[in-house]
């Protein structure tokens, strides 16, 4: 018994000083890449800059900092649109940089999103430097990127998807039926289809209606911008999709969609042609990562000066607390704007919103919040690809909504979503329950037995009273009649063209124009003012021990693969219960 107990005191002795040697190793591999990452890259003259959008474009980078260190690094990194649009603007202005090659074939991004890439490259190609295009396939959103291009590889063995625009929603009423729940729902408004999915094997016509026509305003969207870039037709861009006229490579080259059919080697030959290279020696490429760490890329783009704008990036679903980093808590946001509002420095904030919404409670905590800071200092929404429901809740309270024409937005409506689970527990489990009540309704709400009529209505009431009072400060902040606002509301979805002809946005346009227009009415000029973001990204050390245990979502993709978008809207369930303001969330636009 001495015996085995002295190895088992040998074995955790053991462990804890691994644990002790790995943390000091730790803090000294933190230490080594903090130092290297503080050494700016060099641009070389001459240099091309190459850019892969085959990533998941986010508001703000998650780089991993471990990318490019052997076998730890990934190459799944998301690019952040702010570092991207940045980088663009410093390379449009750098003697280095001689032109662009761009690699975008399916990025991973909502359609506004897309957007202002497209439109930071047109602002790029301002300088008369080149930008080139590659491709071995593309699909739409990857080729309306690369339409801008002054050159469009497509590999002669690829494809080009031109077939028009699909969303695709995914619906669970068989998966509660096998199971045995029953979904409680209480809504408010004739296209809150966010429901549908647990009520329904398939869209309702409301729902299919308002689809039908955000779609429609994306795709016109896409092919007038396409057609301007391209020097093409919008109808003949609209026939090609319809007939799928696109079939191999040589039609995207006879419709002029693409200007060349040819290889890698090909381009990369007329790349060298364009800097003076000799056919044998290498081109100078700067990826987009060691640009963004180069000397080029410093501070000094955001301005100078200490009059500061606060631009306050809030992303992902809404739920009460503090958020993560692709989701937004109340809690973070709510102290976010009241630091920007009581800091004298800063004399405007933009508060920058991609959500679909998530809790009301929360939504109207942050809500109250940007009343607060708009009493004080000019505050202006920026739309990114979703502002819909509690999203744009977030911001009605704003002086000014700026929002791209293809941003998803609107959807004013509520609904209350309880799932009654006597019958799972009972037939599957086995699990059956009684009680006892002090007061007639001591047990409402109620998940594992049904509710009476009374409470039903207790609740349809409570979700109704809180869309008239969601409508009514949405009809205070847009200054519109409560009963016009309620016309355009009942959980319809809009894109930001429809949004500003119907009046829920004031501006299109991204997000340095909602920058301009902060800068405006705090009476600020170009140059005077430096750029704020908030929250903080992440220090270092909290990126390398975050990496360490990996993003979940990352992993339910690596090990379920297409089952994985179904077990992580399950998980979403468990956030979904009470009052909510969300848009059709599980929304496929391909």
């Amino acid at each position: 018994m001495r015996q085995f107990l002295k190895y088992v005191l040998a074995t955790i002795v053991g462990l804890l000083l691994f644990s002790f040697i790995g943390f000091l190793l730790l803090i000294g591999l933190s230490a080594a890449l903090s130092s290297s990452s503080d050494q700016k890259a060099e641009v070389k003259e001459n240099s091309v800059l190459k850019i892969d959008l085959d990533k998941p474009i986010e508001e703000r980078s998650s780089e991993n900092p471990f990318n490019g260190f052997g076998p730890i690094s990934t190459s799944g990194d998301a690019i952040g649109l702010i570092e991207l649009k940045k980088a663009l603007k410093e390379a449009k202005e750098d003697d280095n940089i001689k032109g662009i090659y761009l690699h975008t074939e399916s990025p991973s991004a909502g359609w506004a999103s897309v957007e202002e890439v497209r439109n930071a490259l047109i602002d790029f190609k301002q300088s008369k430097k080149f930008v080139y295009a590659y491709a071995e396939t593309m699909n739409e959103k990857g080729y309306y990127i690369a339409s801008i291009a002054d050159k469009i590889y497509l590999n002669p063995a690829g494809d080009l998807e031109w077939n028009g625009l699909d969303a695709e929603l995914s619906f669970y009423k068989g998966t509660l039926d096998k199971l045995g729940i029953k979904p409680e729902i209480f809504r408010v408004g004739e296209f809150k289809s966010a429901v549908e999915p647990f009520i329904r094997e398939d869209m309702s016509e409301p729902n299919k209606r308002q689809v039908t026509s955000f779609i429609n305003s994306i795709n016109d969207h896409m092919l007038v911008r396409v057609a301007q870039s391209r020097g093409l037709r919008v109808d003949s861009l609209k026939r090609y999709a319809d007939k799928l006229t696109i079939q191999k490579p040589a039609d995207a080259l006879r419709t002029k969609l693409v200007t060349n059919v040819g290889y890698q080697d090909e381009l990369e030959s007329v790349i060298r042609k364009q800097l003076g290279v000799e056919e044998k020696k290498k081109i100078n490429y700067v990826s987009l990562g060691k640009y963004q760490s180069s000397e080029s890329t410093d501070s000094k783009s955001e301005g100078s000066g200490s009059n500061r704008i606060a631009v306050i990036v809030a992303s992902g679903d809404i739920h009460t607390g503090k958020g993560e980093e692709n989701s937004i808590g109340s809690e973070t946001i709510v102290e976010e704007i009241r630091k920007a509002r009581m800091d004298d420095k800063v004399k405007a904030i933009v508060l920058r919103v991609n959500s679909g919404g998530g809790s009301a409670l929360a939504s109207d905590v942050m809500y109250r919040e940007v009343q607060l800071a708009r009493k004080a200092k000019p505050v202006i929404g920026s739309m990114s690809d979703y502002a819909a429901s509690g999203g744009y809740y977030m911001l009605m309270g704003c002086d000014k909504i700026v929002a791209q024409p293809n941003t998803i937005t609107g959807s004013i409506g509520v609904f209350s979503l309880l799932f009654n689970t006597e019958t799972f527990f009972k037939d599957k489990l086995g699990v059956t329950y009684d009680r006892v009540k002090s007061n007639e309704n001591a047990d409402f709400p109620a998940v594992t037995h049904e509710m009476t009529p009374f409470q039903k209505q207790t609740l349809q009431r409570a979700t109704e009273r809180i869309y008239n009072d969601f409508t009514s400060k949405a009809a205070a902040g847009r200054k519109l009649p409560v009963d016009s606002l309620r016309a355009i509301a009942g959980g319809r979805v809009w894109t930001g063209t429809q949004g500003k002809a119907i009046g829920l946005v004031d501006q299109l346009g991204g997000l340095d124009d909602a920058i301009k227009l902060a800068a405006q009415s705090a009476k600020l000029k170009e140059g005077d003012y430096r750029l704020k973001y908030q929250p903080r990204k992440k220090p270092f050390f909290e990126q390398l021990m975050s990496s360490f245990g990996g993003d979940e979502e990352t992993k339910i993709q690596a090990q379920l693969g297409e089952l994985a978008p179904y077990v992580k809207y399950l998980k979403k369930l468990k956030t979904m219960e009470g009052v909510q303001m969300r848009m059709p969330f599980e929304m496929t636009i391909r």
